[in-house]
């Protein structure tokens, strides 16, 4: 069996409200003869003559009557589907957003996020899963509305992908250790005990690549396959040298002493991922500028101290 025309649906709602072949054609634009067309099909796809001549005027047939509030409800629901959705209100909004991201993301900007997501959608809900591996299947399936991380050959590359910003590794010790005090040189840095923190394995850090043309290599005294914010806590209370994220690691670094690590390393960019049927969607793309605004606003302050404390 053919499909049916579901364009007939607008004109058999026309023609079942107006009782008039000729009023119907008027109303959708058309000439009577193009509309006695239209009749002639629907009357041949439902197998009723619909409308029946009585005198002068044509009158509605049983199954005519049956199917007027019928088809007006389906003719409503499909404009109501196809036009284009109203404007958000993000008070009114009762949603749950999952981010996954990593510990240092949410424990440097997930208090300003919360913040401002509480302030503007009061009924809106964030919840934050760890980041164990690079596997875009959550974000296909929808288990994850938003992913923040490194764009990697992993990638799925259906994805869309905005960048956040750029950051690079940074040596961390705490107060009173010896790499606090005078100029720190490869050498210097390289003799120390090190936390490697990679979920690849120790020989994979670019920082041990970069000691490499030098002829020297870190003594990495704990592997972490985990995330930075345990690395610090580690070098807090130890004698040991956390290399870290200099912009995703603001706040868990307060009281502790940081340094330019003394080899060149590659920086790297933090985007937000998102799948693309999430595009359009108003409430995700709401959602998404929040996290941009506050990574950009929270940065800029760090600057603005940073340069403070400089002067």
């Amino acid at each position: 069996m053919s499909k049916p025309d579901f364009n007939l649906l607008v004109t058999l709602d026309v023609l079942l409200a107006e009782g008039s072949v000729a009023r119907a054609a008027r109303r959708l634009r058309l000439s009577p003869s193009a509309m006695s067309r239209a009749l002639a099909r629907l009357r041949e796809t439902t197998g009723d003559p619909l409308l029946v001549r009585a005198g002068r005027g044509l009158v509605s047939t049983p199954r005519a009557l049956e199917l007027r509030e019928r088809v007006s409800q389906l003719v409503q629901d499909a404009e109501e589907v196809l036009r284009p959705a109203e404007k958000l209100n993000l008070k009114q909004l009762v949603r749950t957003f999952t981010l996954r991201t990593s510990e240092g993301f949410v424990e440097n900007f997930g208090p300003v996020l919360i913040a401002r997501v509480a302030e503007e959608a009061p009924g809106v809900r964030l919840c934050f899963v760890q980041k164990p591996n690079k596997d875009s299947t959550s974000l296909r399936e929808g288990i994850v509305d938003l992913e923040t991380g490194v764009v990697e050959e992993k990638t799925a590359p259906e994805l869309r992908v905005q960048a956040l910003f750029i950051d690079r590794l940074i040596g961390v010790v705490r107060i009173g250790h010896s790499l606090c005090q005078g100029e720190i040189t490869t050498t210097r840095y390289a003799v120390g005990r090190h936390i490697c923190v990679s979920r690849q394995g120790p020989d994979k850090d670019p920082i041990d690549e970069a000691l490499k043309p030098f002829g020297l290599e870190r003594k990495i005294a704990v592997v972490l396959v985990g995330g930075f914010s345990t690395a610090l806590a580690l070098a807090r209370a130890s004698d040991l040298v956390a290399s870290v994220p200099e912009r995703h690691t603001g706040n868990l670094r307060a009281g502790m002493h940081s340094f330019p690590i003394p080899v060149s390393t590659p920086e790297f960019t933090i985007s937000l991922h998102w799948h693309p049927r999430m595009d359009s969607d108003q409430a995700h793309r709401w959602l998404r500028g929040c996290v941009r605004n506050v990574c950009a606003e929270k940065l800029t302050d760090s600057s603005i101290c940073r340069e403070s404390a400089a002067e």
